[in-house]
């Protein structure tokens, strides 16, 4: 069987050589052997991978994903799905806010912002926590 190597898997997927190295080092992913001084993976890699991008854009951290991988396969505890779905409902919901105030505050005919009261309230809701700023984790983590 020809197992793919690192080069060949970072051509295919997208996903840089190095961040690979690292989601093996997490203990998402494991290489099968070495062809030479190269990684090898099985054919499920690409799988892996698919699965490792999906919970990302969910908004896991990798720490979370690896916590789902096994050797048999992702365990995926779905009381956390719906937590997940939760919070994003939760985002979701303070974006649309966010969306709504920054096109009224466009539009708004009031001489200025601080004048407008839905601008007001936006700011008030910014100020008691209700309209959370957005996260910014450091990249790969």
């Amino acid at each position: 069987m020809n197992y793919p190597d690192i080069s060949e898997v970072a051509k295919l997927s997208g996903v840089p050589a190095s961040t690979l190295r690292y989601y093996e080092e997490k203990g998402l992913i494991s290489s099968n052997g070495r062809r030479g001084l190269k990684r090898t993976f099985d054919s499920d890699i690409y799988e892996k991978l698919g699965l490792i991008a999906l919970g990302r854009a969910a908004g896991f951290t990798l720490d979370e994903i690896a916590a789902m991988m096994s050797p048999d396969g992702p365990r995926i505890d779905r009381g956390r799905l719906t937590e997940k779905a939760d919070e994003l409902d939760e985002k979701i919901r303070q974006l649309t806010v966010m969306r709504d105030g920054l096109r009224h505050a466009s539009a708004c005919r009031a001489p200025s912002h601080m004048e407008c009261p839905s601008f007001r309230r936006i700011l008030r809701a910014a100020t008691s926590g209700r309209i959370a700023p957005p996260a910014n984790p450091a990249p790969g983590k």
